[in-house]
């Protein structure tokens, strides 16, 4: 079978160059049937696993039907199939870049999301950028729904990177978009994270300023989140280590579970306050961090 599929990639392919030659009859190449017979090869040699071939078709394809942007995000798959991560992000971002400039910018969007997930077991901080590029170009749109949820990965990623000032910047910018649409059980959610990051920077000041802020949430003020976050403020604040470790331990942060995109928020192990300062509970005593997907 996978014979067969090379043989016939290759007839395509032979067809294309003939397309391509010129006579005293035929006068210019025919670019279009060469595009469409290379285009034909690499779905045969995509079937015959044969992927580097698959992606020099794709590419011939691509050269020779300008308008058709999505052969070149296919390459940057051939190369993701032979697990050429950093080739196959390449491809895919140059793909993007002729969907902006072709005026397809939510394909582009969409596409960079793809990218992220594809490097993210490999490469949290090139995720974090293409996650970034997603949500700007889903801003610049005005769809702030897509845009917040990938702003969200970013945040996910930048907390696990322990880049925790980015990170706060971040779910600022999420808590701002989550209230310009009206949601604001997101926006009691992206506070708590917030406090958890700043308290993790050792900035209780700001952690502080962040719940006072949300006050002016409709319905924000003596909610379960609310009260949570006054009493782990609290008990940072007067160095109470028992009042912290119950809510940190409570449900409320253990079993956070995203409404939106009904993903789980996954947490990672946060001791808030260090001995000498504050608190010395071991890190598996529940103390986490909201890591936002």
């Amino acid at each position: 079978m996978a014979a067969q599929k090379i043989n016939e990639a290759h007839e395509h392919i032979a067809k294309a160059e003939k397309c391509l030659k010129t006579s005293l009859t035929k006068w210019k190449p025919d670019f279009d049937s060469a595009a469409s017979e290379y285009a034909k090869a690499a779905v045969c040699f995509k079937n015959a696993k044969q992927y580097e071939q698959a992606k020099d078709a794709y590419l011939k394809e691509a050269e020779y039907h300008t308008e058709n942007k999505t052969a070149i995000e296919q390459a940057g798959m051939m190369m993701k199939e032979q697990k050429k991560m950093p080739e196959a992000i390449q491809y895919i971002e140059k793909a993007c870049m002729m969907y902006m400039e072709n005026g397809t910018p939510d394909t582009a969007a969409m596409a960079l999301d793809r990218a992220g997930k594809l490097i993210e077991p490999l490469n949290l901080e090139k995720a974090v950028d293409l996650y970034q590029k997603a949500a700007g170009v889903f801003e610049n749109e005005d769809r702030l729904r897509q845009a917040v949820e990938l702003l969200g990965k970013a945040s996910r990623l930048l907390v696990r990177l322990k880049r925790l000032d980015e990170a706060a910047v971040a779910l600022q910018k999420e808590k701002n978009m989550y209230k310009e649409i009206e949601n604001f059980p997101m926006c009691f959610k992206k506070t708590t994270a917030q406090v958890l990051v700043h308290l993790h920077r050792g900035d209780y000041v700001a952690a502080d300023k962040c719940v006072r802020e949300s006050y002016s949430l409709p319905g924000y003020s003596g909610s379960e989140d609310c009260v949570a976050m006054e009493t782990l403020l609290q008990g940072y604040d007067e160095q109470d280590e028992d009042q912290v470790y119950r809510v940190c331990n409570s449900p409320l942060l253990k079993y956070m579970d995203n409404d939106v995109s009904n993903t789980k928020y996954f947490l990672f192990s946060l001791i808030i306050l260090r001995s000498g300062d504050s608190l010395s509970r071991d890190a598996e005593s529940g103390r986490q961090i909201a890591d936002y997907s």
